[in-house]
């Protein structure tokens, strides 16, 4: 039930966190972004490491685990972060969420081959069900990404006038999904290192380990920053986006805070399903905050549904299902299929 609640509240946080980055990416570089969302994850963790009493803990993770959070932290909020930001920038948070859901592939590819899952019929489903439904936001035959306009299918208002700086939306479908799929990469990887490496430590040990992960991508970003003229950019800032990127920062470090408690308590088939909701959540936070700067319309409800139905399958149980829907015989034996 605690696990269940810690994913719930990361899905919503995470969703919101994407609507923010989008409204800072519409007059800010994402460059500027990695700047401040990634720094803010250091301070809060260490807080609520210290509020808990889990500093201690950290003496305690051997050098692999180290090594993985380490990693983890690197791969997940430096890599997959900009990369998220990339495709955001490109196509907005809504027709990027699909695509991202391609991350649990591959993330039960890492599972069967390091944790020793196994391949199920339930999992066949939802990889088919996953890449279908970023199939389904790609504009039809008549109609060009150039038409997809800042408020979509059902929006027909204008984008308001105070805005006059922030040019018209029009999704840039080949690079979005470019680095959707890269960034999936790196959101798909980092679960299970975060699992190695908090080694079962419990609420405290996934605290810990947040701020191993964070410190780690923090170095990272500032070792980016000495790069010739990045840090003269990334002080260059607008302040409305600075405001955005920040409260980006903020809600993304509470999803993940969430997401490591999550995992702390209760298993990854149960996590990682309830934190998919952040896929529903994500529409109605673009909604909310970015009405003007994201595609909308039926085909990406569809494809939103359609790919969290397969990241359903692709994380539940088969003996859940079994337990809870009467099946024939036949049936029940093909369900039971297991690989390798």
């Amino acid at each position: 039930m605690l696990g269940g609640l810690f994913a719930l509240l990361a899905a919503a946080t995470f969703a919101f966190n994407n609507a923010a980055a989008r409204r800072g990416v519409l007059t800010g570089s994402v460059a500027q972004a990695i700047a401040i969302t990634v720094p803010i994850g250091v301070p809060m963790f260490f807080i609520a490491a210290v509020a808990v009493g889990a500093l201690s803990i950290l003496a305690e993770f051997s050098a692999t685990s180290l090594f993985y959070l380490t990693t983890a932290g690197i791969i997940h909020f430096v890599f997959g972060r900009y990369c998220n930001y990339r495709a955001t920038k490109a196509m907005g948070a809504n027709l990027v969420g699909p695509v991202q859901q391609v991350s649990l592939i591959l993330t039960l590819g890492l599972a069967i081959g390091i944790l020793g899952e196994a391949l199920t019929p339930l999992r066949v489903i939802g990889i088919l069900l996953v890449v279908l439904g970023p199939m389904l936001t790609l504009p039809g035959s008549g109609q060009s990404a150039k038409k997809a306009s800042p408020a979509a299918a059902d929006a027909d208002e204008a984008p308001p006038k105070s805005s006059p700086a922030i040019p018209a939306f029009k999704a840039n479908y080949a690079e979005g999904y470019l680095w959707s799929l890269l960034s999936a990469i790196g959101y798909g990887s980092s679960p299970i290192l975060v699992t190695l490496g908090i080694g079962g430590k419990g609420l405290a040990g996934s605290l810990a380990a947040g701020v191993v992960a964070y410190s780690a991508a923090t170095i990272v970003t500032a070792i980016i920053l000495l790069w010739p003229g990045q840090l003269r950019h990334v002080f260059a800032i607008r302040r409305d986006a600075a405001a955005w990127f920040t409260l980006s920062g903020v809600l993304v470090c509470l999803s993940q805070m969430f997401l490591y408690m999550g995992y702390a308590v209760a298993p990854v088939s149960v996590v990682s399903p309830i934190q998919r909701l952040s896929i529903v959540f994500r529409v109605y936070a673009s909604r909310l905050i970015n009405p003007h700067h994201e595609v909308f319309g039926g085909k990406v409800i569809a494809g939103t549904f359609v790919s969290l139905i397969g990241a359903v399958a692709l994380t539940v149980s088969t003996d859940l299902v079994l337990a809870y829907v009467p099946l024939p015989d036949v049936i029940v034996e093909i369900v039971r299929w297991r690989w390798p």
